[in-house]
């Protein structure tokens, strides 16, 4: 039923068990992400944001919008609204940590050429905390990339965009912020070309392998994602990383999340720290 002035719109006020079990379908089918029982009133609240721009009041209906739209429309928006993009600046930072230590140790070793990948980039914060970490770890000449993907356009738009709150910024040492930002009259910070030219941002849905990068990458940085998905989901992530990771480069996953059981062809190095051997 779709809002009229006669009749203004007002959304049901919960979602019936069928139609939240075929959008979890859709979901698992497109993105890998499970949504059990639990989280019906969290699909609810996001998706009726989704409704509301399109005038419906009704779950079926969306349902029925959905399953008719195009692949690259509205299932887009959906997972949009579904996905979580929780981040922040130097967040678990002992995984910064020890990202200097290994490029510092490599490129004493002599290398120049430094690939890394951050698989689940949200609104960007994660990269630029990687091309921080290069800039100030790296001399000018070293040849660095760095991929940033995620699941989200609407994520991926503010990261391309990097412009934050004070807020924000708050975890970011002064000098780095200093060095890295600028802040404008509106009091928010804009990442800097210094930073802004090491990363390339894209959209990629890590339930669909094979992924189109070719690799190798030094380190991937796959945080916080995996406890969306079941193991079968994990299993194919990890054996992409796995191709996609050079021999003794890192793969580092959040403090939370655990390879036992799945952990494949990686090796531990210490807790939420991995190695291709």
């Amino acid at each position: 039923m779709l809002a009229t002035a006669e009749h203004p719109m007002q959304l049901e006020t919960e979602i019936d068990p069928r139609t939240f079990h075929r959008i979890a379908e859709l979901v698992y089918a497109r993105a890998g992400i499970v949504l059990g029982e639990k989280k019906e009133a969290l699909v609810a609240a996001r998706i009726g944001k989704r409704m509301r721009k399109l005038g419906l009041t009704r779950y079926r209906d969306y349902l029925a919008l959905l399953e008719k739209a195009p692949e690259d429309g509205e299932p887009i928006e959906m997972l949009n609204a579904i996905s979580t993009n929780v981040t922040q600046f130097f967040r678990e930072p002992a995984h910064f940590d020890r990202l200097a230590g290994w490029l510092q140790r490599w490129h004493a070793a002599g290398q120049t050429r430094f690939r890394l990948w951050c698989a689940a980039a949200s609104t960007g914060e994660e990269p630029y905390c990687l091309a921080m970490l290069a800039r100030e770890h790296l001399p000018s000449s070293a040849d660095v990339r760095i991929l940033a993907t995620d699941l989200s356009t609407r994520a991926l738009a503010e990261a391309s965009a990097g412009v934050y709150s004070a807020e924000d910024v708050a975890p970011i040492p002064r000098e780095l912020l200093a060095r890295y930002f600028s802040r404008g009259p509106d009091q928010r910070y804009t990442a800097l070309p210094a930073l802004t030219g090491l990363i390339k941002f894209a959209r990629l849905n890590l339930a669909h392998p094979p992924y189109p990068m070719r690799g190798p990458f030094d380190v991937i940085f796959c945080r916080n994602v995996m406890i969306y998905f079941d193991n079968d989901v994990r299993r194919r992530l990890l054996d992409e990383c796995h191709r996609l990771l050079r021999p003794e480069g890192f793969l580092v996953v959040g403090h939370s999340e655990s390879l036992s059981g799945i952990l494949g062809h990686f090796r531990p190095v210490e807790p939420s720290i991995y190695t291709n051997p």
